[in-house]
């Protein structure tokens, strides 16, 4: 799910990357999943960007024409990585779901995918908040802060709520059910156990149908 050059453009003029625009779509994913992987296990600081053009397949040269330095790389991963959660739930499809526990899967579907491409993304992105020594990590754990506690009201805003029972607050149902798959995904990747999306979906499909019971008024 590589975002296209015009849907980037669209999120800021990105003139200092048109370089790497121009390349393969296969040859972006390389680049960003190598700095992805070095970044989220390494931080910024120790990260080295003669290993991530070595796992990109590039030299450290190529990886400096398409990026003016170390930063301007580790911002536009950043930027890419928030471009790209925003635009898996900005499809017609996911909007025409109206049931909460439907479109809940759906997005949990579209959120493996993504990892599925790109296998280092959710270590980046726990990597970002916690590293100092890019001087972003307050930047990126308020995006993150926003991105789990103003989502609901983003994605959900025209869900079916009359299913729900009286004392049931969806946005609390929201928060378990993303907790659950986080700490499903973080336990895979501790256990270095590859993540199959059949497996996952079947069991978050129980999830699913022992939440609905505990919280519509009838079972759906």
């Amino acid at each position: 799910m590589i975002i296209d050059r015009k849907s980037q453009r669209e999120v800021r003029a990105m003139t200092e990357y048109d370089k790497f625009l121009e390349l393969p779509k296969e040859k972006q994913l390389k680049i960003i999943n190598a700095g992805f992987e070095y970044f989220g296990r390494y931080g910024y600081k120790g990260a080295n960007t003669e290993d991530i053009a070595n796992k990109a397949g590039i030299s450290k040269g190529a990886l400096f024409y398409y990026f003016k330095n170390k930063e301007s790389f580790y911002l536009y991963l950043h930027e890419f990585c928030q471009n790209l959660m925003l635009k898996s739930m900005e499809t017609q499809e996911f909007q025409r779901i109206t049931d909460f526990f439907e479109r809940i899967h759906f997005a949990t579907e579209q959120k493996l995918k993504i990892i599925a491409e790109y296998p280092f993304i959710t270590d980046f992105s726990i990597n970002a908040v916690s590293d100092k020594s890019s001087g972003l990590s307050k930047q990126w754990a308020s995006y993150m802060n926003d991105a789990l506690y103003n989502s609901f009201d983003i994605y959900f805003r025209n869900i079916d709520t009359t299913k729900f029972k009286k004392d049931v607050n969806p946005k609390q149902i929201y928060q378990m059910m993303l907790w659950m798959s986080e700490g499903y995904i973080n336990e895979k990747k501790r256990m270095n156990t590859p993540i199959i999306l059949e497996d996952f979906l079947a069991d978050f499909k129980t999830w699913e149908t022992l939440m609905k019971k505990a919280c519509y008024k009838e079972e759906i």
